[in-house]
């Protein structure tokens, strides 16, 4: 995997835990988006891709047996310097994440068009793929699958550091007796209902059972989960508190977000302790085919 000049197009990182036996991961993550111009500063923060592969490595090491996580990392906006990955770049991976960003998934960007067109011949050709999506990759996932992604009917956002409320199927794949797990927000888009069997047109067979894994008020579908197939999240797994400020930072500079009284509160909750490593876990037991009981 040839090496790439900035911005980032594709590059592989590997981490291996203790003892050469230990089973691989192989992600593929789709950057979508960048981070703020000050944490692309800081060694293991340049890219979205760079910040998950680090996450993941940690919920590798806490896994019984130690898991490695190999990260393949490709910037797909074209107008950024990104390209489009082709089928056969995906070739051995286990894995698919698409990462967060500032588009709407629910936009026509041609980017955004051909992503979809590419993420149709995956689902439909490379059954053992396993897809998962963080925010805007995790309704971007939804939509391929026929749901309606839209803004909030209020126009206001979800940030910061937020209650999400488990479902059966929820505390199942986060393996926990608890009714909540609390993880950053970033997002006035939701997805409306969950895909089904009818809206994905042929993407799922018949009698596939499409859970949604956790709620908050102000979005009903915190993430979808079928199984041996995707697992997504609304919430963001690996952000820190000088993310969620800077993220926030950068939307209130863009006008996207108008309410500074509520991007205060909810830069103020940055420093919270949140579940983003229990989530990864449970993402990667998935992307590890471990959840064989949830159903």
């Amino acid at each position: 995997m040839a090496p790439h000049s900035e911005p980032e197009h594709r590059d592989e990182v590997t981490a291996h835990p203790k003892g050469q036996d230990a089973p691989i991961v192989r992600m593929m993550v789709l950057e979508t988006d960048e981070p703020h111009k000050e944490t692309k500063k800081i060694p293991g923060k340049t890219t979205f891709g760079e910040i998950l592969h680090n996450h993941f490595t940690n919920a590798g090491k806490a896994h019984d047996p130690p898991l490695g996580i190999e990260t393949d990392r490709w910037f797909v906006i074209p107008e950024k310097g990104g390209t489009m990955p082709k089928y056969e770049d995906f070739e051995g991976c286990d894995a698919l994440l698409i990462t967060g960003s500032v588009y709407d998934a629910h936009g026509d960007d041609p980017w955004i068009l051909d992503l979809l067109k590419l993420l149709r011949e995956l689902w439909q050709s490379h059954p053992k793929m396993h897809f998962s999506g963080v925010c805007f990759g995790h309704q971007l996932l939804c939509r391929l699958l026929g749901a309606e992604v839209r803004p909030s009917p209020k126009g206001d956002w979800e940030l910061g550091h937020s209650k999400i409320e488990l479902t059966p199927i929820g505390k199942k794949l986060f393996r926990t007796d608890d009714d909540h797990v609390h993880l950053h927000q970033m997002h006035q888009d939701h997805v409306v209902a969950p895909p089904t069997v009818e809206s994905a047109q042929g993407l799922l067979p018949k009698g596939t059972r499409v859970h949604v894994w956790g709620k908050s008020d102000h979005t009903e579908v915190q993430g979808v989960y079928i199984k041996g197939k995707m697992f997504t999240t609304q919430a963001h797994l690996a952000f820190d508190e000088e993310m969620v400020k800077r993220q926030i930072e950068m939307r209130v500079e863009a006008g996207s977000i108008d309410d500074q009284e509520a991007a205060d509160q909810a830069g103020d909750t940055a420093d919270l302790e949140h579940d983003g490593e229990v989530a990864a876990g449970a993402i990667l037991r998935f992307f590890h085919d471990e959840d064989e009981d949830v159903d």
